[in-house]
């Protein structure tokens, strides 16, 4: 089974920018597709991102759009999530997720799945 670590969440200024890492253990997560959820206090989880073992890429949400952008390299095992612009209604807790395809991804259908890193951006 494939384990799922994320790392790159921190405190930063509205209008900063962060790079979440996913980092994949246990097995090769090429075949997989990957992807960031993020889930705020008292409301319910949100996709963000998705990506294919192919490249092809999928986003939740217009606020998102434009201003993150996924990416892996099965070289490393890494899949990364680079966002842009942040500003206070990005602060939630992100997770990564691997399931079998994006359909899949976006349904909630995962089969492993990280413990999440906080982000937190200040006005």
């Amino acid at each position: 089974q494939v384990q799922l670590v994320e790392s790159g969440g921190g405190l930063v200024q509205a209008g900063g920018s962060l790079r979440l890492s996913c980092a994949a253990s246990g097995r090769t997560f090429t075949p997989y597709s990957v992807g960031w959820f993020r889930q705020a206090p008292g409301k319910v989880r949100e996709f963000v991102a998705g990506i294919g073992w192919s490249g092809a890429v999928t986003y939740g949400s217009d606020s998102v759009k434009g201003r993150f952008t996924v990416s892996r390299d099965n070289a490393k095992n890494t899949v990364y999530l680079q966002m842009n612009t942040l500003n206070p209604e990005d602060t939630a807790v992100y997770y990564c997720a691997a399931s079998l395809n994006l359909v899949a991804l976006e349904s909630g259908n995962f089969i492993s799945w990280g413990q999440g890193t906080q982000v937190t951006v200040s006005a």
